[in-house]
């Protein structure tokens, strides 16, 4: 223990000085009567005289001072170095947990999450891409409940692509349903997104046929509408809501194969959809006279996707498009001719049957094994 002691006198009379580059310990210059007066008290410390009497109390002094020591220096070297970061609303929350959605939504992947800043730096703000249609004539808002819609809804073509629920595909576990929705014209930003909210055990139990309310939000995560699905046995209904306003509803028809929806404005049918069923993937509305209003394309995503995952990709066609619109790849679309252009109300309720169908026809019905399509009740 005399060495101990030795060093103890070394410590108190040199001590560390930390290095402005890396923390890392350096010694001031030490005088001559210094290193004489240390040599004399390792000499004395490392002799045949006895121990001195070091007690625990005396050695946990010493760490505990030493830790005060370390921990003011930590201190120190730290202050000032950390700033605080700030997020811009809501939109980090939604699409970070959408990370796995594929074409063509890698086109926005990288620039949708919100970049958290520094204290002194700008914030990056989101800007959803123009409408793609004039809000005029059959688009202008008639009430309020329109107005809300427009900005989301004023465009010839949307992609709703929906995202991959890993733990259905691994585990066979139902998760709440995501989607992004994409102006084909601006693809470089969503426009808005969908989110399910249901119940666990419903999920897990009902599968398809489970209760559910579907969110759907603009660009940076504000409620646009909503839509509300009940449970169902034979045939299945969801209803569109606007500010907790219920405008619209889409009932399905009964038919041992042919895929028929009804869809409503109110209490007044405007469209129906009467598809052939088995792999016919296009879904077309029509009017009373038979004329096209709209339409619903379910793509083909690759043999990977359609087998093992739910990640499907719908393309909802209202129309032609603005001329400004038609540019760069935006430019080789090719819009759907339509008798007329449907209003903004009668266009949440076509949403509202994007997201019934991927559940009634495309969504798996197990969890191990190959996923199938139904063709038939």
């Amino acid at each position: 223990m005399n060495w101990i002691k030795g060093l103890c006198y070394f410590q108190k009379h040199v001590k560390p000085q930390y290095s402005k580059f890396g923390g890392l310990p350096y010694r001031e210059k030490v005088s001559a009567s210094e290193i004489d007066t240390f040599q004399n008290v390792t000499g004395r410390c490392f002799s045949s005289q006895s121990d001195p009497d070091l007690s625990r109390e005396w050695f946990a002094k010493l760490w505990v001072a030493d830790k005060k020591k370390n921990s003011k220096f930590t201190m120190k070297i730290n202050q000032g170095s950390e700033k605080p970061v700030h997020s811009s609303g809501p939109i980090d929350n939604i699409y970070e947990k959408m990370r796995s959605l594929k074409l063509p939504l890698d086109w926005w992947s990288s620039n949708a999450s919100v970049a958290k800043t520094q204290l002194n730096e700008p914030v990056e703000t989101v800007h959803a891409p123009p409408p793609s249609q004039s809000v005029t004539g059959s688009l202008k808002p008639t009430s309020k409940e329109e107005a809300l819609v427009a900005s989301l809804l004023a465009r010839s073509n949307l992609l709703i692509t929906r995202d991959i629920e890993w733990a259905n595909l691994v585990l066979g576990f139902e998760q709440e349903n995501r989607y992004a929705i994409v102006d084909a014209s601006f693809p470089q930003a969503p426009v808005g997104f969908i989110r399910e909210q249901s119940h666990l055990i419903a999920r897990q139990i009902l599968r398809t046929r489970r209760p559910f309310v579907a969110c759907v939000t603009d660009a940076m995560g504000n409620e646009v509408f909503k839509v509300r699905r009940p449970f169902w046995w034979i045939t299945s209904t969801i209803y569109v809501e606007i500010d907790g306003k219920e405008i619209g509803v889409v009932h399905r028809r009964w038919h041992l194969w042919r895929r028929v929806y009804d869809l409503y404005l109110g209490n007044t049918q405007f469209a129906v959809v009467e598809n052939p069923g088995f792999w016919f993937w296009t879904f077309t509305l029509k009017d009373i006279n038979g004329k096209v209003l709209a339409e619903i394309d379910r793509d083909w995503r690759g043999l990977g996707f359609e087998l093992f995952t739910d990640a499907g990709q719908y393309v909802i066609r209202f129309g032609r498009g603005d001329a400004k619109s038609k540019i760069g790849a935006a430019a080789a679309i090719q819009d759907l001719e339509v008798e007329r252009p449907l209003t903004l109300s009668e266009r949440a309720v076509t949403v509202a049957l994007a997201v019934s169908l991927d559940n009634d026809y495309f969504s798996r019905h197990g969890g191990w094994g190959v996923p199938f399509v139904t063709i038939e009740e």
